[in-house]
């Protein structure tokens, strides 16, 4: 069960995409796109491959200095990186649910995987 399932009673396909999640997803298939290991893309960042990974895998958040500098590096703006992934996190949205939820309507997204534990499932 996720974090924010504990915390609002919905069932664990009920999960909107983080930002995090969708852009890490998008930086890594700009990445792939351009034929280039973790290695190469963080060299030209001037971050760790470590750090590039968990930033793809979508565990880590990263700065607007990060993504500003990982944007360089793959030849794009970040405002063209900003809005492909807005882009696909209106498309990782597929089907959208609206209820009531703690007495107000809410619209929930719902998304097949687990989101990673964090800061969420630490307050819970």
């Amino acid at each position: 069960m996720s974090e924010i399932s504990r915390i609002f009673p919905l069932d664990s396909q009920a999960l909107e995409p983080l930002w995090r999640e969708v852009l890490g997803s998008r930086l890594r298939a700009l990445r792939a796109d351009r034929d280039e290991t973790l290695a190469q893309t963080a060299e030209r960042a001037g971050i760790s491959p470590q750090y590039l990974s968990e930033v793809e895998r979508g565990r880590k958040e990263p700065s607007s200095e990060m993504i500003a500098a990982r944007a360089g590096a793959l030849g794009i703006t970040v405002a063209e990186l900003m809005a492909g992934t807005a882009e696909d996190l209106r498309r990782a949205a597929a089907i959208v649910v609206s209820g009531p939820l703690l007495g107000t309507a809410t619209t929930v997204i719902r998304r097949s995987a687990q989101r990673p534990s964090g800061p969420v499932a630490l307050a819970a």
